[in-house]
């Protein structure tokens, strides 16, 4: 069984259904119970029109729950107007999802959980990572984001800038190596840009661009993190940065700086340097006050603190991190970081180990219990044991 091809049909699945009628609560029931089916049945009888199989499908099932629901009767005459099984078009319709789930009558950050969770593939627990928030209460927010668009018609796309918040957010759920979804998110983007002449779609493309571009060299062989100052800079994606570096440079010409535009700004900063240390930190700095002053996100200004403890020193660093609230993510681990730029071995050891307790995912929790092994080495060679 195909679970990535199954996976992939889903929202275009989705999609079909939605602009059948079906309202979206009852269309993502009907095509996850398609998807039972097809896990039954495909393994003995693989259809020819994959896509075309599960549309036909989710119809029935969306129809049959329909039936059987006594306050929606008025939908059983649709029964005779099930559409005969044809080859399914081969259009996408994934990006076009993403619009129509960032409906005006959800508020923004509503329309993102939905999304992310409904057709991004992520979990409610990674969704909630990302907003910094108990899962519970993000489980909360996606119930009454479903209860409201329960029975609309979802014929008034949302705004750009919600749809651009999700592909951000799958992109870096993407990247983090829990669900390889960066790809994805970059070929949206791609679609998105070739269709709206706006500068933080380009701001955002360059920055999945740029990133993407180091993916390469992010983990060694043994699948273990590599920090960005220890990257095989030979193994970056030269090409994937000049045309992030490209698309920047006339977002940025716009004079419409948006956040994407800015972080984009940082990456290229960083890629544009032959070596960590010949990165320009006083200018990544300034960019991160310039995003710090869009957002006014913590974890913006827990990179900042990293930053300036490049460009000012590690109790500068270290400064700038006091003011910030130590339950962030990464919080401890940065402080660990900093604690070792500035010699302070016992303390930054300690750091790492808690750091490691902290992470959200094992290859993060991995590295960084490998520091704090490495730094309580050499303290233990320094004292002779």
């Amino acid at each position: 069984m195909d679970e990535a091809l199954l996976r992939s049909l889903t929202p275009n699945v989705l999609a079909v259904l939605v602009r059948r009628g079906a309202d979206f609560a009852a269309a993502e029931d009907a095509v996850q119970d398609a998807l039972v089916e097809a896990v039954r049945v495909w393994p003995a009888d693989p259809p020819r029109d994959a896509k075309g199989w599960l549309i036909t499908v989710a119809w029935r099932k969306f129809l049959d729950a329909t039936r059987a629901d006594a306050a929606r009767r008025r939908r059983e005459e649709s029964v005779d107007e099930e559409p005969a099984p044809e080859p399914a078009p081969a259009a996408d319709d994934t990006l076009q999802l993403y619009f129509l789930c960032a409906h005006p009558s959800l508020t923004p950050s509503s329309a993102v959980a939905l999304t992310l969770r409904a057709v991004g593939g992520l979990t409610t627990r990674q969704i909630a990572q990302a907003y910094l928030v108990p899962e519970a209460t993000m489980a909360q927010r996606i119930s009454r984001a479903k209860r409201t668009v329960s029975g609309v018609r979802f014929d008034r796309p949302g705004d750009v800038a919600t749809v651009l918040r999700v592909l951000y957010l799958v992109f870096n759920e993407g990247y983090s190596g829990d669900v390889d979804l960066a790809a994805e998110a970059i070929r949206l983007t791609r679609q998105l840009a070739s269709a709206i002449d706006h500068p933080e779609v380009a701001g955002l493309l360059a920055l999945m661009l740029l990133h993407h571009a180091r993916r390469a060299a992010r983990t060694a062989p043994d699948g273990s993190l590599v920090p960005l100052a220890e990257q095989d800079r030979g193994r970056w994606d030269t090409k994937a940065i000049a045309e992030g570096v490209e698309i920047l440079q006339a977002a940025l010409a716009r004079d419409q700086l948006g956040e994407f535009q800015a972080q984009a700004a940082i990456a290229a900063l960083h890629a544009d340097a032959p070596t960590a240390g010949e990165t320009d930190w006083v200018q990544i700095v300034e960019w991160y006050d310039e995003l710090a002053r869009l957002t006014d996100n913590p974890v913006v200004r827990l990179n900042r603190a990293v930053a300036v403890g490049e460009a000012d020193g590690p109790r500068a660093g270290l400064a700038a991190l006091a003011a910030l609230d130590d339950s962030l993510p990464r919080h401890t681990a940065v402080a660990a970081y900093l604690h070792e730029r500035d010699g302070d071995l016992t303390t930054a050891a300690r750091l790492y180990a808690e750091a490691a307790q902290k992470a959200s995912n094992l290859s993060e929790r991995n590295h960084l219990t490998r520091q704090a092994a490495r730094l309580n080495a050499d303290l233990n060679a320094r004292r002779g044991r």
